[in-house]
């Protein structure tokens, strides 16, 4: 598929996007950077991988090299948690533009990216301790509008113990009619043999 192209205006013209215009107005903001980052196609088909063949938030497929970009790093390592806080809130806005764009849609639910240091007195920016991303803590999952091609584990393991259950009670009821069967014959049996003696 074609790479989607996100421009500012492209941005400004989305419901929620216009509610960041103070990021895209801001010029010590690297918005700019942040459009030409996601504007590549190889990124954009590396979002769309993180979801279908790794279970995983789309940003998830690129977000290390996000970080990796120096004004991207530089400008979430200050300290103005409210700047950077808006700045990760408008990254996960274009790329939710990008994916729906794409024929994705938001599943309401969030992925990990990171596990957030704990809080300290020292006036420093919160960065992550493990997990794939440094700055960010989670992101937005997403779907195929015309639904996914692989089935979650979870759904297959719930259907292969549903199986296997389905199997167990038909061999129960199986070797319970048996049983019946043999018992009944065995009557059967006995009764004819106590009536020959009867005679």
């Amino acid at each position: 598929m074609a790479s989607i192209v996100m421009t500012r205006e492209v941005f400004l013209e989305d419901r929620q996007g216009r509610t960041f215009v103070d990021v895209v107005d801001d010029p010590e903001m690297p918005f700019d950077v942040v459009l030409k980052f996601f504007n590549d196609a190889d990124r954009q088909r590396r979002m769309e991988e993180a979801e279908v063949h790794h279970n995983r938030p789309p940003l998830a497929g690129v977000v290390r090299e996000l970080e990796a970009q120096p004004e991207i790093d530089q400008f979430l390592g200050e300290i103005h948690s409210s700047q950077t806080k808006r700045l990760r809130q408008a990254i996960g806005v274009v790329v939710r533009i990008i994916m729906q764009s794409r024929g994705w849609r938001k599943t309401g639910r969030k992925g990990s990216l990171g596990v957030r240091a704990a809080k300290t007195d020292a006036p420093a920016a919160r960065h992550n301790t493990g997990g794939l991303a440094f700055w960010f803590i989670r992101a937005e999952r997403y779907q195929l509008e015309d639904g996914m091609p692989y089935r979650a584990v979870r759904d297959r393991c719930q259907d292969r113990n549903a199986v296997a259950a389905e199997k167990s009670t038909e061999n129960r009821r199986a070797k319970a009619g048996t049983l019946k069967k043999d018992q009944s014959n065995r009557k059967a049996t006995i009764g004819g043999t106590g009536r020959t003696q009867s005679k």
